[in-house]
């Protein structure tokens, strides 16, 4: 039988989702947590990969197992989030069809960007200082995520080595939220995302909006999917992946 879970997780002390051959990730822990709890091997595929710092409010993986018995879930979670860890959240565990697939049957996905200001101890490794943050036009960055929804492809944006096949996306969301004087917030939705895409992206909003780059520099890379001369990727602290979207 096939099912879902679905977790929350600060990313902080892992070395991202998947299992490597070194390093704690997010990936390897669930599989020691259930395996632990249900007293069998269970290995389980994520609804994608995120780096190394980058925290998820919303994340859902799948695994296989045959149960001889249900047990009360009330219980079953509350041993799971005692051996999972405190970085961990599990909220739930359910059965879905024997072909759902966590990754490839995504529909979309959305992500948060967060950018501070001035320094806070409360919100450590969860949000991005930026020392130049009075210098930032917003107007200037907003223009550049609205330039995104007009295009498909996004070369500029995938880390190089990338394996994937096709650098289509789909872009539904690209917005600057301003909190407060002194918070910003990077909202983004896509039915799938590139290596390393959300945080190139906001580099280069970044960039426009301190005129290290101009706008059609990011519309010629776009149009003619070549590489910027100047791009920055943010650190992960302030990046969440906040929704996955699924038909059930």
């Amino acid at each position: 039988m096939r099912y879902f879970g679905e977790i929350a997780y600060l990313g902080t002390n892992f070395h991202g989702w998947q299992k490597q051959k070194e390093g704690s990730t997010v990936q390897l822990a669930i599989e020691e947590c259930l395996s632990t709890v249900y007293q069998q091997n269970v290995e389980v595929m994520g609804c994608g990969r995120t780096d190394a710092g980058v925290h998820a409010s919303q994340f859902y993986f799948h695994f296989d197992i045959d149960l001889d018995k249900e047990e009360e879930e009330k219980y079953i979670l509350k041993r799971m989030n005692k051996v999972v860890g405190p970085d961990v959240f599990i909220k739930r565990i359910f059965k879905v069809k024997d072909d759902m697939h966590a990754r490839f049957d995504a529909k979309k996905r959305s992500y948060e960007y967060h950018l501070i200001q001035q320094k806070n101890p409360f919100r450590k490794n969860i949000a991005y200082t930026f020392p130049f943050y009075h210098q930032l036009d917003f107007n200037k960055m907003q223009e550049t995520a609205e330039l995104l929804k007009n295009y498909k492809a996004f070369f500029p944006f995938c880390k190089s080595n990338s394996d994937v096949k096709t650098m289509n996306c789909d872009i539904l969301r690209a917005e600057w939220v301003k909190t407060d004087n002194s918070n910003l917030v990077f909202h983004i939705s896509a039915d799938r995302f590139l290596r390393g895409m959300v945080r190139l992206i906001v580099g280069s909003c970044i960039n426009v909006g301190l005129k290290k780059v101009s706008l059609a520099a990011i519309k010629e890379a776009l149009e003619n999917q070549t590489r910027l001369d100047k791009s920055l990727s943010v650190p992960p602290d302030g990046l969440f992946l906040t929704a996955v979207v699924y038909e059930f």
